[in-house]
């Protein structure tokens, strides 16, 4: 019994510190804000831009979950010795934390171009407002500044700039894979397992090992063992969001999914390994059509294929295997830190 109360007040104890890291971290973002307006403000020359600048970061950066930003900020703190942790280095770390949400809120914009998507986070997607290209470009401009803002007078600042370049190409190599076929001459044969994997590398999983990776360069710890267990973790991730685009409440993921319209999601790939040749029909006549009845009939064969009980032992089996890798490639990092990412994306619903 005593053991158990002392687990349940450690629990209870790293719970009040994260709530208050996500509090420090979601404050932080009026300095963010005003970092990037208020400076140019004067200048009667760059006013209007200014202007739009403001409104695309309330628009386009509130109201997401701030996983990466968070666990870059997490895994600083873990890695940094507590007699180092000083003012200074504690606003870098938020500053970097919040360059990631911008990096997020930049893909999902482009995201939804490409998707064509109509909602994201429970609003109008930003891509169907005037200038929305100028908008993209606004957000991956502050990126660079603020790094530079805070950060250009640090040792790990080069290798900061050359991460967030390196994921950046990674990231839209692997995102146009998906639409470069034409809508109405899909080829099945390229929809395989391996082709799949190839796709999430690019498109998400070497951007999960981004909040790491940057909390490592400002702590001075070198090394990349714990890179396969984060690359898993992107494909565990990208798989849960595939399954969630079709299968998930838009009430709780804040959009309406497009994956079928699209020429996305790892459902068709594992539709296509069991399906009849009937099941295969319905797919070819159907698949990445852009009306209703088009994508009512595509999710007919996953039903009955029950593809929502393959991804639930798809996902056990995924996080199994991330627990193993874990216990395989943490160290010299704490396990504890793979182990927190591992259980906030077990088991979402959005």
């Amino acid at each position: 019994r005593a053991l158990c109360s002392s687990l349940r007040m450690n629990r209870d104890q790293k719970s009040h510190v994260y709530a208050q890291q996500k509090r420090d971290f979601f404050q932080h973002f009026s300095q963010i804000f005003g970092a990037l307006t208020e400076d140019e403000m004067g200048h009667p020359e760059t006013g209007d831009a200014i202007v739009r600048l403001k409104v695309v970061l309330e628009y386009n950066t509130i109201g997401d979950k701030y996983h990466r930003g968070l666990t870059m900020l997490v895994v600083f703190l873990e890695l940094m010795e507590p007699r180092t942790q000083d003012a200074d280095s504690l606003q870098q770390a938020l500053t970097v934390g919040w360059c990631l949400e911008l990096l997020q809120a930049f893909f999902l914009v482009t995201d939804d171009i490409m998707d064509s998507s109509l909602t994201r986070w429970g609003q109008i997607c930003c891509y169907q407002k005037p200038d929305a290209i100028n908008y993209v470009i606004l957000l991956e401009a502050c990126i660079y500044y603020l790094l530079k803002l805070c950060c250009r007078e640090q040792p790990y600042y080069l290798n900061l700039i050359k991460l967030f370049l390196q994921i950046f190409y990674q990231t839209e190599i692997g995102q146009p894979w998906t639409s470069l076929q034409p809508p109405r001459n899909v080829d099945f044969g390229r929809f395989t397992e391996k082709r799949y994997k190839s796709i999430v590398k690019y498109k998400t999983a070497f951007y999960s090992y981004l909040p790491v990776a940057a909390a490592k360069h400002m702590a001075g710890i070198d090394g990349k063992k714990e890179h396969a267990i984060l690359l898993e973790m992107g494909e565990f991730f990208q798989i849960q969001d595939d399954n969630l685009d079709l299968f998930g409440d838009p009430i709780v993921t804040g959009k309406v999914g497009t994956d079928i319209q699209d020429n996305n999601c790892w459902l068709v790939v594992q539709c296509l390994q069991w399906s009849t040749l009937e099941q295969y029909q319905i797919l070819k006549e159907n698949y990445r059509q852009k009306k209703v009845k088009k994508v009512v009939r595509v999710k007919a064969p996953y039903e009955e294929l029950d593809l929502p009980a393959a991804f639930l032992q798809c996902e056990e089996n995924g996080y199994s295997h991330i627990m193993g890798l874990i216990e395989q490639y943490a160290a010299p990092l704490l396990p504890a830190i793979f182990l927190g990412l591992a259980r906030k994306i077990y088991k979402q619903k959005k």
